[in-house]
């Protein structure tokens, strides 16, 4: 699998597999995962489900050819962008990209090869926090984080309009057949006076509400470090004991400050 994931696109057997994983693709993007096999992307190319198999060896192998091939390159960076908005630049083009490919959202499991593209993506959007003074563990918990808002809002619509076409029956219009449950709900007074007072007239969109959360905590975070960076020594690294004038001084001690002096003369 590693070796069709990070395949060398010179060669004509590739163009024959870049052929399947692009009608895969488009029967995924019109009828769901599970609405993809192998013989119906034959048939969308005009083969035999078997003739599939000479390229690659399942269902399991094409989903994950898939999820790298719409990836694509990571975006560039904006020219001035500080940390949060490139990061928020990127959530973004993920989520609509989920948008436009709501299988992706039904693709589970911790045991996904990262292909080029997905490996790029992650690359990039590491770099975007590695400069700030968040911990190595930070950096990648954060970066985890984000993603995860991105997949389980994407989860959501996928839900959504899977009970939709099962059922018939649109989201709003199924929620207003239930009067005799909100009858009973008078009883709950939490409840009842945040309706009354149009709590659920114009909920907040969840994803914005989400991405907007997450990323005043990380940067909260951020702050933190940067705070606790400013206190450390320029020399040795050990935190620098505040002045009571609360001056933050540069060095932890007279021998760390000797020793940058003699760097800076020497160089």
């Amino acid at each position: 699998m590693v070796e069709l994931l990070w395949r060398d696109g010179g060669a004509k057997r590739v163009l024959s597999l870049d052929r399947i994983v692009h009608a895969a693709v488009e029967v995924a993007d019109e009828e769901g995962l599970s609405g993809l096999s192998m013989r119906k992307v034959a048939e969308r190319l005009g083969f035999t489900g078997m003739s599939l198999y000479r390229h690659i060896p399942g269902r399991d192998a094409l989903v994950e050819l898939m999820c790298d091939a719409v990836l694509g390159d990571p975006p560039e960076d904006p020219v001035g962008g500080g940390w949060r908005s490139r990061l928020e630049g990127w959530v973004r083009k993920g989520w609509e990209l989920r948008k436009r490919h709501p299988w992706l959202a039904e693709v589970r499991g911790t045991r996904q090869l990262p292909g080029p593209n997905g490996t790029a993506h992650y690359e990039y959007v590491l770099g975007i926090l590695a400069g700030t003074g968040l911990a190595p563990a930070e950096v990648v918990a954060s970066v985890n984080l984000v993603g995860r808002i991105v997949d389980a809002e994407a989860a959501v619509l996928v839900e959504a309009a899977r009970a939709e076409r099962s059922s018939g029956v649109g989201h709003e219009e199924w929620w207003a057949a239930r009067d005799s449950l909100y009858a009973r709900l008078d009883r709950y007074p939490t409840l009842t006076a945040l309706w009354e007072a149009g709590g659920f007239d114009e909920p907040e969109d969840p994803f914005e509400f989400g991405l907007a959360r997450v990323l005043d905590g990380i940067e909260l975070l951020v702050r933190k470090r940067d705070e606790m960076r400013d206190e450390m020594c320029q020399e040795c690294g050990e935190p620098v004991e505040r002045q009571s004038t609360g001056r933050t001084r540069a060095y932890c001690s007279r021998a760390c400050q000797q020793r940058a002096y003699r760097k800076r003369k020497s160089g």
